[in-house]
């Protein structure tokens, strides 16, 4: 028996526009080496690291045995500053991940949904993450053709039915990419994954293991 993982540990980690407001969630037994930033929705919509969305994907990676890392933007709940186009949201994520390299080792597995994959991504190209998972990524809002293309293995999750983010837009986009991720297309999923939350969890954590 490994035992039930500890509750979450809130931490308020160096950023550039100061203190950053993260939970780090801890397997019971934790993988040497490895560990997930977990990336929020819109910061000026809502969008914070309790989403719903976004506790599953920092669930899924806790489940495969690697700590998981959510974060405030700067400017949401405890995290100082102010919106920044996502340039400065990336800087918050690169923050977040050289802690987490410090307390954990190794490289991230960069994850993130919406506006949270748009940074994801920058994250992944930047400190050559290990794995990435973007969830409903907003192709039509940022360029993320004008970005390099990631090596490592990646996920793209989308639903048919997202009435923010147009599917064909994202499918259409990954056709286009070599090398390609694979993609996740949920028949009937809106943007928030309105009662497909453990499902979409499910999704996530069976790719995780067999990549």
């Amino acid at each position: 028996m490994t035992g039930r993982p500890p509750p979450p540990e809130r931490v308020f980690i160096d950023g550039p526009a100061g203190p950053v407001e993260a939970l780090v969630e801890r397997p019971a037994t934790p993988a040497h080496g490895l560990f997930a930033v977990c990336c929020h929705p819109h910061p000026l919509y809502g969008g914070t690291m309790d989403n719903k969305v976004v506790h599953a994907l920092a669930r899924a990676a806790r489940d495969v045995g690697v700590p998981a890392i959510r974060f405030n933007f700067r400017g949401v709940g405890g995290s100082q500053g102010s919106y920044d186009d996502g340039i400065g949201e990336t800087d918050d994520a690169l923050a977040v991940a050289d802690w987490a390299t410090a307390e954990f080792g190794g490289r991230p597995w960069a994850m993130g949904f919406s506006f949270g994959s748009f940074v994801a991504y920058g994250l992944a190209l930047s400190r050559a993450a290990e794995r990435l998972v973007l969830v409903a990524p907003p192709v039509q809002r940022f360029d993320f053709t004008q970005l390099a293309v990631p090596h490592c293995p990646w996920l793209v999750v989308q639903g048919d039915a997202d009435e923010l983010v147009n599917h064909e837009a994202v499918t259409g986009w990954t056709r286009s990419l070599k090398p390609a991720p694979e993609v996740s297309l949920f028949a009937g999923a809106d943007h928030f994954f309105h009662g497909r939350i453990s499902e979409l969890r499910d999704a996530v954590k069976g790719w995780l293991e067999a990549s």
